[in-house]
């Protein structure tokens, strides 16, 4: 069974071909990045493989069922959960509230049982209690639980915007630029997160990230493109000494 496929992906606007007959295969329970030099296609494969961007052609293949014209609400049900470059919190409501609201991607809500708050409903309230306790201990964020995210540092938004993806109780977890605006020892705090998802949570790990020190300690394996194409596929090392990936970093 293929856990997380991507086939043939081609994405234009207009006359301009973004990302151009990509494709590329996610094992469970690996960290899979992709890199590249700005403007390289990176952050459009990963609008693709999220289905925020429809493609022009290809497919995107999630546990042998294929995600192709799937609405974007529909992905974090699935098992798909993702960070985005730009954090994207509720900046008026405290971190408890934004790790509850990523509790709700597999809730099944009935207007009358909500209204009536039946025991169903506190049963449920009770677990994502619960889930979202155990992931504020696992990242250490007892000390911001009830502070209002405007009011946090950057570093400490970043990593309660993980946390609300793994509130979402993600498969495999999509991770849009994790080290981005973060500092040298934030950075290497976001590098043991990552490898505690994987080896203590058991969750796939699909990532694009421009920081080639945090691939090289997290990734399993790497993709390199450039000018939305594929230029080399394989382990950090193989990849970083790949001429034609030195060529495209450093040119000619």
């Amino acid at each position: 069974m293929a856990f997380f496929k991507v086939e043939n992906l081609t994405k234009k606007f207009g006359g301009l071909t973004a990302v151009d007959d990509i494709s590329f295969e996610v094992r469970q329970g690996e960290v899979y990045t992709i890199i590249g030099p700005n403007g390289a296609g990176k952050t459009t494969i990963f609008n693709l493989v999220s289905l925020i961007y429809p493609s022009t052609s290809g497919r995107v293949v999630f546990e042998d069922r294929d995600l192709t014209g799937m609405p974007p609400d529909k992905v974090a049900a699935m098992g798909i959960g993702r960070t985005f470059q730009n954090i994207e919190l509720f900046e008026h409501a405290t971190v408890l509230q934004n790790l509850l609201i990523g509790c709700h991607a597999h809730a099944k809500s009935n207007v009358f049982a909500e209204l009536l708050f039946l025991p169903s409903v506190k049963r449920r309230e009770l677990e994502h209690r619960e889930r979202v306790e155990k992931v504020i201990d696992f990242l250490d964020l007892q000390h911001a639980r009830d502070s209002m995210v405007a009011g946090l540092p950057y570093g400490v938004r970043k990593v309660v915007e993980l946390a609300r993806a793994l509130c979402t109780q993600p498969k495999i977890l999509l991770l849009d630029e994790p080290s981005s605006g973060l500092n040298v020892e934030e950075t290497d705090d976001m590098s043991f997160w990552i490898k505690d998802i994987k080896n203590d949570l058991g969750i796939t790990v699909l990532m694009v990230e421009h920081d080639m020190s945090l691939v090289s300690r997290v990734s399993d394996r790497v993709l390199a493109v450039n000018y939305g194409r594929k230029l080399a596929e394989g382990t950090p090392a193989e990849v970083q000494s790949h001429p034609e990936v030195i060529s495209a970093y450093l040119g000619e």
